[in-house]
């Protein structure tokens, strides 16, 4: 059994049982007492609830919070995981993702998997290209190791940074490296695709004392914009999946009324000449300018 399989199973112990001791664990797996500290750390490092009780019957626990009602997760449970899981194959490479999707397929009855709903993604050559900055920038954050690495800016400029890593974050169809950059003293957000020669280097780091409390700040939304726009009736649905039907209202036989929420700034106007033809905004009057302005910008790219 290696690391990861104990791990996982020290946890569906401690979900099950009130208090285990280091050497019941010990004996369980076949590993030292030594070995079985490091793995209550490496949970805890994890953010997995464990605590400590000391005595002659203490031994670990998990918090009651962690537990569903201290009962095992229903079949159905399980398989709603595993569907998620299974979904998210080709944007999780972890070898630990792969790991738990087949834990919990034996878990669960052959019989009750059903496969009644399929996730897909888009297999595109530049992601294949990514797996090994997500693997080098995985294997640095379990390892506490600093990384360095060449990073490009949307216009282009090169500089070079060396990163404490805490996160890797994926938003809509990016991943991102977010931890503490060593050249602008603060915590930063790194898209993975504008990275270049990344390597992890030697020396390892303790993770900051403010580090929870920065990574809420970082985790802001930029301010959005109340605006309302006409939509043809062919792309409703994608108004009804991001911002639902109550967003979307009838205004003619040919035309639908959306108001949405978008940040006023290149990142919302994208989204919206996505729509090209499809769209028309209409209120507020000071949005409708500043998107007039960008998209006079892209013609006069082909004036």
């Amino acid at each position: 059994m290696d690391k990861i399989e104990r791990l996982i199973s020290i946890i569906m112990i401690l979900l099950k049982k009130e208090i285990v001791s280091a050497n019941e664990f010990a004996q369980l797996f076949h590993v030292s007492k030594r070995t079985i500290l490091r793995d209550m750390e490496t949970l805890s490092l994890s953010n997995i609830p464990i605590y400590a009780v000391n005595g002659v019957h203490g031994g670990y626990g998990i918090l009651d919070e962690y537990k569903v009602d201290k009962r095992l997760l229903s079949s159905s449970d399980l398989e709603n995981i595993l569907t998620a899981l299974g979904g998210l194959e080709k944007i999780l490479v972890s070898e630990e993702v792969e790991m738990t999707i087949k834990k919990i397929e034996a878990m669960v009855s052959p019989w009750s998997l059903n496969h009644s709903v399929r996730l897909s993604f888009y297999d595109w050559e530049g992601r294949k290209e990514m797996l090994e900055i997500l693997r080098t920038c995985q294997e640095a954050i379990l390892k506490r190791r600093l990384v360095s690495f060449d990073y490009i800016d949307k216009n282009g400029t090169v500089t070079k940074r060396t990163v404490e890593p805490y996160q890797l974050h994926f938003s809509e169809t990016s991943w991102y490296l977010k931890g503490f950059c060593l050249q602008r003293m603060g915590y930063r957000a790194f898209k993975l695709s504008r990275i270049d020669h990344l390597h992890m280097n030697g020396p390892t780091f303790s993770p900051r004392d403010d580090m929870l409390e920065q990574e809420q700040e970082a985790n802001y939304q930029p301010e959005l914009v109340a605006v309302k726009a006409l939509i043809s009736p062919g792309i409703k649905d994608q108004f009804i999946e991001r911002y639902g039907r109550k967003s979307i209202e009838p205004y003619s036989s040919e035309l639908l009324l959306v108001t949405i929420h978008v940040p006023q700034n290149s990142i919302g106007f994208q989204f919206l000449a996505g729509f090209g033809t499809n769209l028309e905004i209409v209120e507020p009057r000071s949005y409708v300018e500043e998107f007039r302005k960008y998209l006079l910008e892209m013609v006069d790219k082909y004036s």
